[in-house]
């Protein structure tokens, strides 16, 4: 049975699609940083005959980043699928001069996935299949700071990656969701009712769109119809008007984080 390795497997996205592939007959390698619940997660699926490896690993930590991109090239254990969804939102001033939160998202949700998807990009091409899925974010096509910058990275990454893999049998793929129900906004501040209704999405539906077109060979999925037609508008705005719908979201997020 094949294989998938998901980061930041214990909830929200991460934890959507490793739903959504026990559901299709993957065994899964689960990655965070919660010990506890990568247990409690991997119960569940070996419940239901899924065969489920536990990793704990801080991906700020390079040296827990070694350790998952060495399971990724093990020939004995083939991973092939990846998923680098790990990451969290950036609300630190880019003129701050306290450079920490930066740093850490940096290493989480740019070298990481730098590393881990050549390491599986690697192995997977000496096999001949394999896929990869980064998670970006619709902020990457907008200018909220160092989170969207970051996010921008991925996308652009990936379109790399996938062109460095032609023809070997593997593919990537960018995921780019807005925003979605789950820890991640929770822990952002901004998942109450201030933000606009219809723009939230589901998780496990943004999943099941995603791996429709993981299937098709897309290398840039933006999952439901609001989304990609919020995209197509971005695409052809002139970028002055991007700087000031980013400002008006930017404003409203600030006011509506707690005091």
């Amino acid at each position: 049975m094949a294989t998938a390795l998901v980061t930041g497997a214990t909830s929200g996205i991460g934890a959507a699609f490793a739903r959504a592939l026990a559901r299709r007959g993957w065994d899964l390698v689960l990655v965070a940083r919660d010990e506890a619940r990568l247990e409690s997660e991997a119960a569940r699926y070996r419940g239901r005959g899924r065969q489920v490896e536990v990793l704990r690993a801080d991906l700020s930590d390079r040296a827990d980043v070694t350790r998952v991109a060495e399971r990724l090239e093990d020939a004995g254990r083939p991973v092939e699928l990846l998923v680098n969804n790990a990451g969290f939102s950036v609300r630190a001033s880019l003129l701050s001069t306290d450079q920490a939160a930066h740093d850490r998202a940096f290493e989480v949700m740019v070298r990481a996935v730098q590393v881990l998807s050549g390491a599986a990009g690697r192995a997977m091409a000496r096999r001949g299949s394999g896929r990869i899925v980064n998670v970006g974010s619709t902020a990457g096509r907008i200018t909220m700071g160092g989170y969207s910058a970051i996010k921008a990275w991925v996308t652009v990454y990936t379109e790399g990656l996938a062109n460095e893999l032609a023809g070997t049998g593997v593919t990537a793929m960018a995921l780019e969701p807005g925003w979605v129900r789950t820890e991640f906004h929770e822990r952002a501040g901004i998942a109450g009712s201030s933000m606009p209704g219809a723009l939230w999405l589901d998780a496990d539906a943004l999943v099941e769109a995603a791996l429709k077109d993981l299937s098709r060979g897309r290398v840039i999925s933006t999952p439901s119809v609001r989304y990609k037609a919020l995209m197509l508008v971005l695409r052809h705005a002139p970028r002055s008007g991007v700087r000031r719908v980013s400002r008006a979201l930017s404003d409203r997020r600030s006011s509506s984080l707690p005091q």
